[in-house]
């Protein structure tokens, strides 16, 4: 008889504990990829991009995260060849090793990749636990090629961005006039770019099945209205003849503040949905089995039932508020000094690559993404605008992710297989 008959409560209780750890993870270390460059150019203090982030990870994760989640994640195991008894253990190794990982740098301070973390830890898992045929190896090549192609793809993007600022707004003679000009120009391109970024990832998974050109259509509407807001809430600044003693710009930034407050909200969201897979889409696999008693084939795909989903939404709000801070701080503040243009310019670059990436079925990380963003603001700066001792401890870390995932995965396997077989 399967242990899964004999244990399956226990295991469903371990499966969700596993579940929001890594949700938790999710929470503390990758929600900075929508709120670092925001706290960092103090367009929101740190205890109001908290609370944003939790509003709008928690919406995100919860309505438009419900996607048919591939739970062996990104077709890297072969379903086919791995029995029930050994998908349980495996998914809940690759939970609790993930979430220990994301623990372990988000204690350093390390922005790293949660996506890559549940992958080393499946092909882990995968790998020792059942047999090397089991791995899709040809699907890490592209995995590996997206720690460079990424954060150079998003740099260059900032970059444009930010000379595009510098050209028609900063080096002009009357900066506050033309930021009130063209703001609402990358208001629009925000809105339309992040409500993409969902569209294209996770409304058509609560039951909101739209074509590409329907997508693309509700998109431009929403970087309308998101524009229309932003022109009613531009009309209210002043220019502050103090403050542009003591800073040139202080009026103009304060005009970009206002679109950073948009691009925060919209990354939030887009981070939620598209985020929360990496906890739940395990979990609901080891649900699946455990509910079917190993009788059926495990499906390469699960529906991920909505109290799982509130799990992982719960999860990350909960890891955001207790340890979110020190990622946020290393994003926001360590890597270069960012202002809210330049802050604006690494989220719009970030939610831009992501939607390329995803639209090539490039398997992409938001946090190499941003940091490529904030590193390709910072060379335009110059090179010494760069603190180079963080930045190479970020890609260090993320150098390590992969392996150090699929080593615990390996270690908590072989611990669960002792004491369950």
């Amino acid at each position: 008889m399967s242990f899964i008959a004999e244990y399956g409560f226990v295991l469903l209780v371990l499966a969700c504990a596993f579940g929001f750890f890594m949700a938790w993870g999710v929470g503390a270390n990758d929600v900075a990829n929508a709120m670092g460059t925001s706290v960092g150019s103090r367009a929101l203090t740190i205890k109001q991009a908290i609370v944003v982030a939790m509003i709008f990870e928690f919406c995100g994760a919860y309505l438009a995260g419900g996607e048919v989640t591939e739970t062996i994640k990104n077709g890297i195991v072969d379903a086919e060849i791995i029995s029930p008894d050994l998908m349980v253990l495996g998914m809940m190794s690759a939970l609790l090793a993930a979430g220990t990982w994301l623990m372990i740098a988000t204690m350093k301070g390390w922005p790293v990749s949660t996506t890559h973390s549940i992958i080393g830890a499946v092909i882990g898992f995968a790998a020792v636990g059942v047999s090397t045929d089991a791995v899709h190896w040809d699907a890490i090549g592209p995995i590996v090629a997206s720690w460079v192609v990424t954060p150079v793809l998003s740099g260059i993007v900032a970059f444009g961005l930010f000379m595009s600022v510098q050209k028609l707004i900063i080096n002009t003679d009357d900066p506050f006039l033309n930021a009130k000009r063209f703001v609402p120009l990358y208001m629009f391109l925000t809105g339309f770019m992040v409500a993409l970024m969902t569209v294209t990832k996770g409304l058509k998974h609560v039951g909101l099945t739209l074509s590409s050109s329907q997508g693309i259509l509700l998109a431009f509407a929403i970087g309308v209205l998101v524009m229309l807001i932003g022109i009613g809430l531009l009309s209210r600044i002043k220019i502050d003849v103090e403050a542009d003693r003591t800073f040139h710009y202080a009026s103009v930034e304060k005009v970009f503040a206002v679109l950073m407050i948009f691009t925060a909200c919209s990354m939030a969201f887009a981070h939620g949905a598209n985020d929360v897979a990496n906890a739940v889409g395990p979990l609901a696999a080891v649900v699946g089995v455990i509910q079917s008693e190993g009788a059926g084939a495990i499906a390469a795909k699960s529906a991920v039932p909505g109290w799982v989903l509130l799990l992982g939404a719960v999860g990350i709000v909960i890891g955001l508020a207790t340890y979110g801070y020190k990622v946020i701080a290393t994003i926001g503040k360590e890597i270069t000094e960012l202002t809210p243009s330049r802050g604006f310019a690494a989220e719009l670059a970030t939610a831009t690559t992501v939607v390329g990436a995803s639209a090539i079925g490039l398997p992409v990380s938001t946090t190499h993404t941003l940091v490529g963003a904030v590193l390709g603001i910072g060379i335009a700066r110059g090179i010494g605008a760069l603190n180079l001792g963080v930045v190479g401890s970020i890609f260090m870390s993320w150098l390590i992710t992969l392996p150090a995932g699929a080593l615990l995965s390996i270690i908590f396997f072989t611990i669960l297989q002792a004491i369950f077989v």
